[in-house]
């Protein structure tokens, strides 16, 4: 349970990160600008994605491993 809570964290922290660079590089003004914006918007897409995929994954591998409590 430990490290649910602290990959959590790490991914709460990850997010608004994330958001604020993307506010940055909304500001910014120059060629690198745009693309670095695009990316940014990207990846504010892509990792919650990741996140849930993950916690999915891991709950049917945690079902799997654990025995029957009948037996």
């Amino acid at each position: 349970m430990k490290i649910q809570r602290i990959l959590a964290i790490a991914g709460i922290v990850l997010l608004v990160a994330m958001y604020a660079s993307t506010l940055v590089f909304s500001l910014m003004e120059g060629q690198l600008a745009g693309d670095l914006f695009r990316a940014s918007i990207l990846c504010t897409l892509i990792v919650p994605v990741f996140i849930y995929v993950y916690m999915m994954i891991y709950k049917y591998v945690k079902d799997k491993k654990d025995p029957p409590e009948d037996m």
